[in-house]
């Protein structure tokens, strides 16, 4: 299959390449710089040159393809929530997705299937409420985010496409994303939890994330809102706690609420405040998680990978 894809280099891109060429797939890799994203892309993706400030994606890219994922976005988590830090996060979420669809109208054959990334701050801040996809959205920058995403990449549905919006948790890779910050503090001795600790975590292996996503890309039946997380959330103190324990690490030093907020203003909500997500669309559709606890995702990423590099 010809898939198309946006944000490839970021961390799920480049986890998806691989696997979809493992699979024997066709991955086609937009990027706004195709020579540096060459060194960080295995060999046999293609790439084309694009400009996301560009009004449309050049049908030359979208002619044949069957698939289209996009996962590209400003970082959230890199710099202080300015007020033109968030329109860049907004506009680079909406403005490509945007982009894509408007390029899908100029096509004779549409592609079948458009998976286009969401998060699970589409929910807000909820407490200990548990969170299906049919949950209703929040009403905070990022679930205001996330609404006019999803919203723009439905728009593909007016022209026959089968669309789903992934809602991805917090992504745990030994390749780069949260887990690595997180466990340096441990490393070192200085690691617990951020805040009350008693916020939820909503996680997910990276193995099954592109699981999930190659679940969507392959049944017809999926269609909407998926969640991308594991189907045991943990608390933030359960999380340090066992991320100690696979570390042979103290996790006891808290950071305090007061220090986040100070450091990284309103992003600090990010830290502070979570969601209780589970996957339900995923285990109604049959998909089997490697990992669907904790400490096993843990010890994958941290311990399997050590006795790798000492191999």
């Amino acid at each position: 299959m010809k898939i198309l894809i946006t944000g490839g280099t970021g961390l799920l891109g480049r986890s998806l390449c691989t696997k979809l060429l493992q699979a024997g797939h066709d991955p086609i890799v937009l990027s706004r710089d195709a020579a540096a994203a060459r060194g960080r892309l295995p060999s046999g993706v293609q790439l084309i040159q694009w400009q996301p400030g560009a009004e449309r994606v050049p049908l030359a890219a979208l002619e044949g393809v069957e698939a289209v994922i996009n996962l590209a976005g400003e970082n959230i988590g890199v710099g202080r929530w300015t007020a033109s830090r968030k329109q860049l996060i907004m506009q680079s979420r909406v403005g490509i997705t945007r982009a894509l669809v408007e390029g899908f109208q100029g096509l004779s054959k549409p592609p079948r299937v458009f998976i286009s990334g969401s998060a699970i701050g589409y929910y807000g801040p909820c407490g200990d409420e548990e969170l299906t996809e049919a949950s209703s959205p929040g009403n905070d920058f990022l679930a205001k985010v996330c609404r006019a995403w999803e919203q723009e990449a439905n728009r593909a549905g007016e022209l026959g496409v089968r669309v789903v919006t992934i809602r991805t948790g917090i992504v745990l890779s030994r390749e780069g994303g949260t887990l690595p910050r997180m466990v340096t503090p441990f490393r070192l001795f200085i690691g617990g939890p951020l805040g009350s600790g008693r916020q939820w975590v909503s996680w997910i292996h990276i193995a099954d994330a592109i699981g999930i996503i190659k679940l969507a890309l392959e049944h017809t039946t999926v269609a909407g809102p998926l969640n991308l997380t594991a189907p045991r959330p943990v608390r933030m103190e359960e999380f340090a706690s066992v991320l100690g324990r696979v570390l042979k690490r103290p996790s006891s030093l808290r950071v305090p609420a007061w220090v986040l907020k100070m450091a990284l203003g309103e992003m600090a909500a990010l830290l502070l405040t979570g969601q209780r997500v589970l996957p339900a669309r995923a285990l109604q559709e049959g998909y089997q998680f490697r990992y669907p606890e904790l400490a096993g995702a843990l010890e994958d990423l941290l311990i399997s990978s050590r006795h790798e590099r000492k191999g």
